[in-house]
């Protein structure tokens, strides 16, 4: 039997006295395309940092592809890319993208990079510009290239569409689809109900520490009688209260 792409198993971490997850068990399959979705503090980030490695949860356990996530080879399948991402600013976009391919054992192309840029709305232009002199959706853009050039069998992002424009918005999650075609397995946190409502498979809710939903968006709103995704979600989160 295949093993998930990502497996989690009655999780939790603390820290200090507040405990951030709570028992949390997910498992997402290969080649979904999945969303996380809560508040600001409801653990979100921790638990992707805990599945990086990042941080050591209290108990529970963590798989990546039927790998132990603390095993450096784990994560050698999958592109990450953070919330609040800055390059180096002393590089140039082009020695940014080549410093990370080279570190994956990949070679960097100029005309692959180029088009990846065209296909975010980033003028290729860029590659030849210091970080320094660029703002925070073209250093968004820079990033998600890196990890879309690298071409992994997991993607784990947070907050993918922060700092993007709608049009960049709307050319990511063609990428995202893309991916999904050739069957990448996508795992991202995101404050953008409707993008998670026409993008994923499935989704959770993560509400303070607890998964409260998992399932596609369409049974949320069914759950919880919402007309919107948005509606839904406020009312799962209601009668968690």
């Amino acid at each position: 039997m295949t093993a998930p792409a990502l497996r989690f198993e009655n999780l939790t971490k603390r820290y200090d006295k507040k405990e951030v997850l709570k028992g949390i068990s997910l498992e997402i399959a290969r080649g979904e395309l999945f969303g996380l979705v809560g508040m600001n503090g409801a653990g979100k980030t921790t638990l992707i940092k805990c599945l990086l490695h990042f941080v050591e949860p209290d108990s529970g356990s963590i798989a990546i592809l039927g790998v132990d996530h603390r095993q450096t080879a784990a994560r050698a399948a999958l592109a990450f890319l953070p919330e609040r991402f800055m390059p180096p600013y002393f590089l140039r976009g082009a020695e940014f993208l080549k410093y990370m391919l080279t570190l994956q054992g990949l070679p960097f192309d100029r005309a692959q990079a180029d088009a990846m840029l065209r296909a975010l709305d980033l003028d290729p232009g860029a590659l030849d510009k210091t970080v320094r002199a660029s703002s925070k959706g073209m250093n968004q853009k820079l990033g998600l290239a890196a990890c879309l050039l690298a071409r992994k069998d997991l993607y784990v992002l947070d907050e993918p569409m922060s700092g993007l424009d709608p049009k960049a918005r709307s050319l990511l999650k063609d990428q995202l689809r893309l991916l999904r075609e050739r069957g990448s397995t996508l795992f991202f946190s995101s404050h953008a109900l409707a993008d998670v409502d026409e993008l994923c498979d499935r989704m959770a809710i993560l509400h303070e520490g607890k998964l409260r939903f998992i399932g596609s968006p369409a049974e949320c709103r069914a759950r919880f009688d919402g007309a919107t995704l948005e509606q839904a979600y406020m009312r799962c989160i209601a009668e968690a209260a």
